[in-house]
């Protein structure tokens, strides 16, 4: 029906419902999944490729307890547990020492960790192929790497600071091996130390062994930070409860035999560190006493000499009991204040003058001056050869008795430093289990599996919510203003024919005439035959039906052919018409050669009656699309169109056109000037909303207004939230 594009019907957008439908989720991912099972197949092939292609990852562990330092020196005396001050040790703080370039560093140097050898002709497919790769041994006596052409071993490879981190290729010549990168050739002999000067600084290397077949092999000097940053990365260390003092150490890698040497080699290094820190007090105060010791001794011996020198010139001498009793006072004093002496030199190692322990050391040692000041006073008073007669053998007796004291403490203390362990105890050391702990393949392979049906999930539900495709009539009616006038089901039957292409005839009145789908075209006659005008737009007698559709493969060609023939139950003459000159495929439904029909016509080669053909159904006449001429559009145009229509209104009582897309060609805007009704067929779950908009809103354009929209292959069941819109069949169901 023609109407003025000011009167044409406005397009009425509700707004959209913001809450997600979860049932209208689940139907997507039911519809989609075959595209969910293929990302989940190829997730799961990625998780299987990925399996292989990782080495696998091995663990060692061990335990370290940390106790309290030992009380065996205190079981020594007093007087040597003074000069050692106590040390308490706590786990965590222990934990970082064991990750610290102090402990690592020494088993770096050991086991030549610095050096990295590595086999860039292993690829990826290699890895898969092989499922494992080779790794580089590191012991004391250099790195090995076993390849397929031969194995490689370096004893010795050392370069200045501008080489770090930088790979090198090496490999076999004919007189030796040749070291190379992108600016120095270096060449020399196996098993040869050798010494190269290049660009950057010196380079020391010693080759023992290297594959065969010009295999390129990849050497490089880590920084020792680098390297240690390697091995923190691949070492845990944490305290085993809480409160416990047990530390467990554990490490990954891809060789368990080379995981367990290095961690081994860590627990043993921060053991010996622990055990020179245990006795790193006893040791320093040794020290001192071993520089004092061969000093006594010789102040010894020079005041015995001088005292027996003395003695030796004016024999013995007779000296009162006061002044025995002066000179036993002054040579304790004296012994006094050596011990204080000594204690405040060690104090000092740790302490400054202004510490609490400093200042009692030297306020005692002020108080034994002053005392030793008033007998020194009290001895001048003596004649002059019992004072020096006091004087030298005092001198001698304090000289003898400091040596004495200060060499048992010296023996003291070396007993102490042998009894000292430490507060470190291995509990455990790491053993070789040879149980990989990665790849987890059968895990990796069931997440691969899930993420691929969730990337899969995810793509159906973006591409459904993205389509927004046709699946409610309500929304489909607000969205562009034209009433939705049949839902025609899909038939199960007639699908599965399709399928196996048993039926020629696709006429749901041959195939599954007791249908849902049947009944909803019946409907869809009613409406039309209520709806339409007395007289026609071509003449008094035909009524002109136009189907079209936004886009191919909607099915407007089996609603036309359905709908022509319960037309031709009611005893009218009807007449159908490929109007689709292009890629049209009606007469197939009724199983007839598309030969001699419009396009043959409309391009004047054959008369009209000869375009027109009976069909084996009663009442039903057939014009097939002819041949595909070069402009339907123009032919559609012409007069010899509208002649054409004149003249069919005369014989039938109704005439229904199966147009082209609108969205495809703009043959159905021409033809709907002669239509009395138009309508646009859309399908369930295919047709995109906003296509089905814009073609309306296309013909609105042009003067055109669509009577009706029929929504065609609804699908019922599980699938579709939607069909309640036709909830049961009326008639025979058995």
């Amino acid at each position: 029906m023609t109407i003025d594009s000011k009167n044409s019907a406005k397009t009425a957008v509700e707004k959209e419902d913001d809450e997600i439908d979860l049932m209208a989720l689940l139907l997507a991912l039911l519809r989609g999944w075959k595209t969910i099972l293929f990302f989940a197949i190829l997730g799961l092939l990625i998780g299987i490729l990925y399996s292989r292609y990782v080495n696998p990852t091995y663990k060692s562990e061990a335990l370290i307890q940390i106790d309290e330092k030992s009380s065996g020196i205190s079981a020594l005396g007093g007087d040597i547990s003074e000069l050692i001050g106590a040390e308490d040790s706590k786990a965590q703080a222990e934990a970082e020492l064991i990750r610290s370039r102090m402990v690592l560093e020494p088993v770096i140097n050991s086991l030549n960790l610095r050096i990295r050898l590595a086999d860039p002709e292993v690829g990826a497919i290699d890895r898969i192929v092989n499922d494992r790769t080779n790794t580089a041994i590191h012991t004391p006596e250099g790195v090995s790497l076993t390849t397929t052409d031969g194995q490689v071993s370096i004893s010795q490879f050392n370069v200045s600071q501008g080489y770090l981190n930088q790979p090198y290729t090496l490999i076999r010549s004919e007189t030796g091996f040749t070291l190379s990168n992108n600016l120095d050739e270096f060449k020399g002999q196996l098993n040869q130390p050798h010494q190269f000067k290049g660009a950057d600084g010196q380079i020391q290397i010693t080759v023992n062994d290297l594959p065969d077949n010009s295999h390129a092999v990849s050497l490089t000097k880590q920084s020792l930070q680098k390297t240690t940053n390697t091995i923190n990365s691949a070492l845990s260390v944490v305290e085993k409860g809480k409160q416990t003092g047990i530390i467990e150490l554990s490490m990954t890698g891809n060789n368990q035999q080379q995981t367990s040497l290095i961690l081994e080699e860590i627990v043993l290094s921060y053991v010996g560190q622990n055990q020179s820190r245990g006795t790193e007090d006893t040791t320093r105060t040794l020290e001192f006493m071993e520089t004092q010791i061969p000093l006594l001794r010789e102040k010894l011996e020079d005041s015995e000499a001088e005292f027996n020198e003395f003695r030796t010139k004016y024999g013995t001498i007779d000296v009162s009991q006061e002044a025995e009793i002066l000179l036993a006072e002054n040579s304790q004093i004296d012994t006094q204040l050596s011990e204080l002496k000594l204690k405040k030199a060690d104090l000092t190692t740790y302490y400054t003058d202004e510490h609490p322990l400093v200042i009692q050391i030297n306020e005692q040692i002020a108080v034994l001056n002053a005392r030793k000041q008033k007998i020194d006073n009290t001895i001048a008073g003596l004649p002059e050869v019992q004072r020096e007669f006091l004087k030298l053998s005092q001198d001698t007796e304090i000289n003898r008795e400091i040596y004495l004291n200060l060499l048992k403490n010296y023996q003291q203390l070396q007993i102490a430093k042998a009894g000292q362990t430490g507060f470190a105890r291995i509990i455990d050391l790491p053993i070789n289990t040879f149980d990989a702990i990665a790849p987890k393949k059968l895990q990796i392979m069931i997440l691969a599996l899930l993420l691929g049906g969730m990337l899969g999930s995810m793509i159906v539900l973006i591409k459904s919510m993205l389509r927004n495709v046709v699946k409610d009539p309500e929304r489909l009616e607000a969205k562009t203003g034209v009433p939705v006038i049949a839902t025609i089901p899909r038939s199960p039957l007639l699908t599965r024919l399709g399928k196996k292409n048993k039926s020629p005839n696709l006429l749901l009145a041959h195939v599954d005439n007791d249908s849902l789908s049947y009944e909803a075209i019946k409907s869809l006659r009613t409406n039309l035959m209520f709806g339409m005008p007395v007289v026609g737009k071509v003449g008094e007698r035909a009524k002109v039906i136009l189907i079209t559709g936004e886009s191919p493969g909607v099915g407007k060609s089996f609603v036309s052919a359905n709908l022509t023939e319960v037309f031709s139950q009611l005893d009218k003459k009807v007449l159908i018409i490929d109007a689709d000159m292009r890629l049209g495929e009606l007469h197939r439904m009724f199983d007839m050669a598309p030969d001699n029909g419009l396009g043959d016509y409309l391009a004047q080669h054959i008369e009209l009656a000869a375009a027109i053909h009976p069909t084996s159904i009663d009442n039903i006449d057939f014009m097939p699309r002819g041949q595909h001429p070069k402009n339907p559009s123009s032919l559609l145009s012409g007069d010899k169109f509208e002649q054409m229509m004149t003249e069919l209104n005369e014989h039938y009582d109704y005439i229904v056109i199966d147009s082209p897309p609108i969205l495809a060609a703009s043959d159905a805007m021409v033809m709907s000037h002669y239509a009395d009704r138009v309508l646009m067929v859309t399908r369930y779950d295919q047709s995109v909303e906003g296509q089905v908009a814009y073609a309306i809103k296309q013909m609105h354009k042009a003067g055109i207004q669509v009577d009706g929209i029929v929504l065609n292959d609804v699908q019922q069941g599980l699938m579709s939230k939607y069909s309640y819109h036709y909830s049961y069949a009326y008639g025979n169901n058995s």
